[in-house]
């Protein structure tokens, strides 16, 4: 028997035991009754058993993805089976080792050498691998043993054979967790501690997404009493990739993690009733506008509402406001009797100087009840103390009403002229209103007056709210991911640390994926300064797993030649079909279309796209496609589930997504100008297997389609 159906065979016994291990185990746990009684002590052991009841029956379809053998300096080998979720056997010994423990780490870390080494919670532990080995199993079947690592060979790890074996596969309509191919750069994201603002670039097709999700996994394994999924949120660029996305942490047996967009959850906060869309209003403002790359004007509310600049602007408008919120007179609840300011002020300015100035008036209104409660005791009769609750209660509702509204609407409508304050009147409001560009505040001020937001209000209106109110347990969270991070702008990050414990973010993005150009960052610098050095920290993730060798090679040279960036893909050595530039005439477009479609079909993919330049153009192509005859979807920012199979969509709605085949389409310069050089290499690098693009003529310069070896402009 020779080395490869020996170990097949050795595993396939182990997969036997383990499943009858595991099986026992389940079964042991649904024959007790489920407890429904009101005893807390036994509701917790209930919890318990519910989740090791999850945890079974998901271990006996794929118990473990990969075999260990280690051994501890001063102890004895032994085989350890890591899988994605810990299953004890008799006398609790595992049988099964959870991903996220520490000595799991090894399994990704490791890549040859004569020691290894693993951090634990008694400290640094040193010992001897002998053995990697990855196994797939699905459905209980054992499919597939490769050694990535073998100490009896003397020879190197050979990990990308099985890498390239999972990378192969093709893509459904779900993003899939990468527990069992996690390598060692990623490995050291998602073990990085927890009170971090963790920031990621992370080329496209790196897996950063799947990353931050793995990291969020990780988290809720090594501080389980510290942190809860409920106090953890993702923000997603768009509901229809938070669906994309929906199935990864159910897979990695964590849940009710909240996932939102930064504009819903901010309407929610702010309770403004509804969230701005996401659909195309806003997100074709940007790129459908005919002189959207010459009209700087349309960047500067934006980029200026989104800057360090405006937070300190907003700052100090909190600061003078403070200052000025306590009327200036005495209070009197009926005549003859007065309440002096100068008490009052003592109450909001001293006792009350600690707390945010929303509840610093609600507390100083309160204490003037009570005192006015105490007075109307001293009342010589019932029915003077019936005249005083009447004048007392009309006076004192007179008396808040000369206090400023401190709603964040009212108070952003203050700062840019657009409405009254009631009560005081904030100084040198002219001086503030005059460090904002004189077009960023007509634009605004004129919405205002209308009660029309811009999207990029929402972040300042939140750090207003934030300035004023107590940030209470209901709105705190302890881990923030920030998905698309380059899109965020300085001030969504500062808003975003007031509520969350710890300054612990995963942020993570591409900066050569930066195609909003009116929001969004430059450098991760901008983001860096807001935290102080020793809260930060940096990780490059260069290798793409997406793409063939062929598709980053070309999306390469558009980075290269279009933007002058060398933030460029790393690709893992997966080569197939060469990129196809195909030329057709203008009156031949949707005809090419079909029959590049219908070739690419001819394969064994899943799912594919054709991105437009537009919105208008993608659906006016649906339609033409649909009445063809070709069953496909549509992509239009308003769904909030991605299908799978043929879709056709504007190519900025791709952004986070992967397809199997992707066809690009009118990429001439007239659709693809200078400045689109990063919107194009979005598209380009959404493809797994085959890329095509398909022009009428006039490429921009960026794209060289003169390279026969990626690159054909003849019909394949």
């Amino acid at each position: 028997m020779d080395d490869f159906q020996s170990a097949y065979q050795e595993e396939k016994e182990r997969l036997d035991r383990t499943l009858k291990t595991i099986d026992a185990e389940l079964q042991r746990l649904q024959g007790i009754p489920v407890y429904t009684g009101h005893n807390y002590t036994e509701q917790v052991l209930e919890a318990g058993r519910e989740t090791q009841r999850k945890q079974l029956a998901q271990s006996l379809q794929e118990p473990y993805f990969g075999r260990l053998d280690f051994e501890e300096k001063g102890g004895q080998k032994a085989p350890l089976y890591i899988g994605k979720v810990g299953v004890a056997g008799e006398g609790r010994q595992p049988i099964v080792i959870d991903w996220r423990a520490p000595v799991a780490s090894l399994f990704y870390s490791f890549t040859g050498g004569d020691s290894a080494t693993y951090e634990a919670p008694e400290g640094l532990i040193e010992g001897l691998v002998y053995l990697k080995r990855n196994v797939v199993i699905r459905k209980q079947i054992l499919e597939r043993v490769v050694d990535t690592y073998n100490k009896d060979n003397e020879g190197p790890a050979v990990s990308d054979e099985f890498l390239l074996y999972r990378l192969g596969e093709n893509k459904d309509n779900r993003l899939r967790d990468i527990v069992s191919t996690i390598q060692a750069e990623q490995d050291q994201i998602i073990r990085a501690a927890k009170n971090t603002a963790l920031i990621i670039q992370g080329v496209a097709g790196s897996g950063k997404t799947t990353v931050a999700l793995h990291r969020l996994a990780y988290l809720l394994y090594q501080y389980k009493e510290q942190i809860s999924a409920e106090k953890m949120i993702i923000f997603a660029p768009n509901r229809m990739f938070i669906n994309y996305i929906s199935e990864v942490l159910p897979e990695l047996g964590v849940g009710d993690i909240q996932q939102s967009t930064f504009s819903d959850w901010s309407a929610a906060v702010l309770e403004l009733g509804h969230a701005p869309s996401d659909g195309p209003d806003t997100l074709i403002r940007w790129f459908d506008q005919p002189d959207r790359q010459s009209n700087h004007d349309a960047w500067l509310p934006g980029r200026f509402k989104g800057s360090v600049l405006f937070q300190q602007l907003l700052e100090d408008f909190l600061d003078r406001l403070s200052s000025v919120c306590l009327p200036e007179e005495d209070f009197s609840p009926w005549d003859g009797k007065v309440l002096s300011r100068a008490m009052i002020k003592q109450w909001y300015e001293e006792e009350y100087k600690h707390y945010p100035l929303a509840l610093r008036k609600e507390r100083t209104l309160a204490r003037i009840h009570r005192w006015v409660e105490m007075e109307q005791k001293k009342a010589p009769s019932a029915a003077v103390l019936k005249e005083r609750k009447s004048k007392s209660s009309q006076r004192e509702k007179a008396y808040a009403k000369k206090w400023p509204d401190l709603s964040p609407l009212a108070l952003y409508k203050l700062l840019f002229g657009a409405g009254k304050s009631q009560g005081a009147v904030v100084p040198d409001l002219e001086e503030l209103t005059g460090r904002i560009p004189e077009a960023v505040l007509k634009e605004t001020r004129a919405s205002l007056k209308k009660n029309q937001l811009q999207e990029e209000d929402l972040a300042a209106l939140l750090y207003l709210f934030a300035g004023v109110n107590e940030i209470n347990s209901k709105h705190r969270f302890d881990h923030v991911v920030i998905d698309e991070a380059q899109d965020f702008s300085p001030l969504q990050i500062a808003v975003l640390d007031r509520f969350v414990k710890g300054h612990s973010f995963t942020i993570l993005g591409d900066l050569s994926q930066g195609i909003h150009y009116y929001r969004g960052i430059r450098t991760w610098r901008e983001m860096q300064q807001l935290f102080a050095e020793e809260d930060t920290g940096y990780f490059a993730l260069t290798r793409s797993y997406r793409s063939t060798m062929e598709i980053i090679t070309f999306a390469n040279e558009i980075l290269k030649e279009g933007v002058g960036t060398d933030l460029l893909a790393v690709p893992v050595f997966r080569s197939a079909e060469p990129v196809r530039v195909i030329y057709h005439p203008a009156d031949q477009r949707v005809e090419t279309i079909i029959k590049a479609l219908d070739r690419i079909l001819e394969g064994p993919y899943r799912t594919a796209a054709l991105l437009t330049r537009t919105l208008h153009e993608a659906e006016e192509l649906y339609q033409k496609l649909a009445a063809a005859g070709r069953e496909l979807h549509l992509i239009d920012g308003r769904k909030s589930e991605y299908e799978g199979g043929i879709s056709v969509l504007p190519v900025y709605l791709s952004k986070g997504l992967e397809f199997d085949a992707v066809l690009m389409l009118d990429t001439d310069i007239d659709h693809y100008h200078a400045e689109d050089a990063k919107l194009l290499y979005v598209g380009c690098t959404r493809a797994l297997h085959e890329l095509w693009l398909l022009h009428g003529g006039g490429l921009p310069s960026y794209v060289k389609a003169d390279d026969a070896e990626i690159a054909s402009t003849d019909w394949p």
